[in-house]
C-alpha cells in the first residue's frame, strides 16, 4: 500500500508543536510524517484545533513584500502553513505567525490535505503532539499511546 492509497479519504490531523518547532502528520492515527517548522517569533499562530480553509498552490503575501507563500493551507483567520525558501530558520520561530515548512514537505502536505480536506484537522499546541499509534512500515519518534486519550510529551521534553 502507497503513501497515495493509505492518504485517500483518511482521517487525517496536522499535529503542530510551537516548543520543539515540529509538525507530525498522522493518517487514521499512525503517524506518517515528522517535519521541522518555523512559528512565529511572537507565538503566533494561536493554540487551538482548526478545520483547514482555503488552499493556494501559489500565494504571495500582500501584508509582507509579496513573501512567496507556496502551498498555502489557510487555517486561522490570515495565518496559513506553507513552504519557505527561508529553509536555514527552519528549526527555530522565525515567521510573523505562519507555520513554515520546507517546499517539498509542504508540497506532500497540501496534496494530503486536499485530497482529504473534509476529514482533516490542525492542532497548534505549545508543549505536545498529538497521541499516535505506530504504523507498520513507518518510522517515528513517537511513543504509541492508545491508553493516552488526547496528547503525550514529544521525546527528550522534560516536564515543567
Amino acid at each position: 500500500m502507497t503513501e497515495s492509497d493509505r492518504a485517500f479519504g483518511a482521517d487525517v490531523v496536522v499535529s503542530i508543536n510551537k516548543a520543539t518547532q515540529s509538525m507530525s502528520v498522522l493518517v487514521d492515527g499512525a503517524v506518517l510524517h515528522n517535519w521541522v517548522v518555523s512559528t512565529g517569533v511572537g507565538g503566533g499562530p494561536h493554540n487551538g484545533t482548526y478545520q483547514p480553509g482555503r488552499m493556494e498552490r501559489k500565494w504571495a503575501s500582500r501584508k509582507y513584500g509579496m513573501a512567496p507563500m507556496p502551498y498555502s493551507i489557510f487555517f486561522d483567520g490570515n495565518y496559513a502553513i506553507h513552504g519557505t525558501v527561508k529553509i536555514a530558520q527552519l528549526g527555530r520561530r522565525a515567521s510573523k505567525g505562519c507555520v513554515r515548512l520546507h517546499p517539498r514537505d509542504a508540497a506532500m502536505l497540501f496534496d494530503l490535505v486536499g485530497r482529504n480536506k473534509a476529514t482533516t484537522s490542525i492542532v497548534v499546541a505549545d508543549k505536545t503532539h498529538v497521541a499516535a499509534r505506530l504504523m507498520p512500515g513507518v518510522m517515528t519518534d513517537l511513543v504509541a499511546a492508545p491508553s493516552v486519550p488526547a496528547y503525550v510529551e514529544p521525546p527528550g521534553q522534560d516536564a515543567p
